[in-house]
């Protein structure tokens, strides 16, 4: 019997990239596109993409750290909690569990069964598993969750600094947002495969939310260049 497919083993990793990567693609190409609306110089344009990356990407790595962190430490206050009460009340943790499956949907006398058999093969796992919700699929990894939100950034990032490498001065803007556009059309149909979701709505989201960011960043570009004139 083949194992069924599932998406949520792939939750830590697959949002904190994801979010990286978009991050990475839409701030920078806001960055260089407001550059580039109110300059008619290649430099600042890629100085600034390039700065904006850099930041972006340690900021998100840190602000990803900092946030799962949190998730992990208040998941392992649970977890010393929980092993200070199966040694101080185990049996009323043994009712606990058993009132639990009781309540989603077994008879009273097979949900003490089945909480006493899996209490005796591993009860911290038990209890964190389905007290707590707590399992090693989604249990909270900062440090990988902060790598992978700054190595999606940078990814998602170096598009648009290419673009302002290669691109006609002039046609910056109009060519940074239809090459970011494209970039995150085909992040997020990957994106959205890899989740099982639905990939026409990830799409009319993304250019949505997309067209908004730089379009609203290049009226303010275009303003501080007609206030430099």
């Amino acid at each position: 019997m083949e194992n069924e497919k599932h998406y949520v083993n792939r939750s830590g990793w697959l949002r904190a990239s994801i979010l990286g990567a978009n991050d990475g693609i839409l701030s920078t190409a806001s960055i260089i596109i407001g550059v580039a609306a109110a300059s008619d110089l290649r430099e600042p344009v890629v100085v600034a993409g390039v700065a904006g990356l850099v930041a972006g990407a340690l900021s998100m790595a840190a602000g990803e750290y900092v946030s799962v962190s949190s998730q992990f430490d208040t998941e392992r206050s649970d977890l010393q909690r929980e092993i200070k009460e199966l040694k101080e009340t185990p049996n009323a943790e043994l009712l606990e569990l058993a009132k639990l499956y009781e309540d989603r949907g077994l008879e009273k006398d097979l949900s003490l069964m089945v909480a006493e058999q899996l209490t005796a093969h591993n009860a911290l796992e038990t209890h964190a598993r389905d007290e707590l919700g707590i399992n090693d699929i989604t249990q909270a990894k900062p440090l990988q969750a902060a790598l992978a939100s700054g190595a999606a950034f940078v990814s998602g990032g170096i598009l648009p600094v290419v673009v302002s490498l290669i691109a006609p001065v002039k046609q910056i803007v109009y060519l940074q947002y239809i090459f970011a556009l494209l970039f995150l059309i085909f992040l997020g149909t990957v994106a959205a495969k890899a989740g099982g979701s639905n990939v026409k709505k990830t799409i009319i989201r993304i250019t949505f939310w997309g067209t908004m960011a730089m379009g609203i960043t290049a009226l303010i570009g275009y303003l501080f260049g007609v206030n430099a004139g």
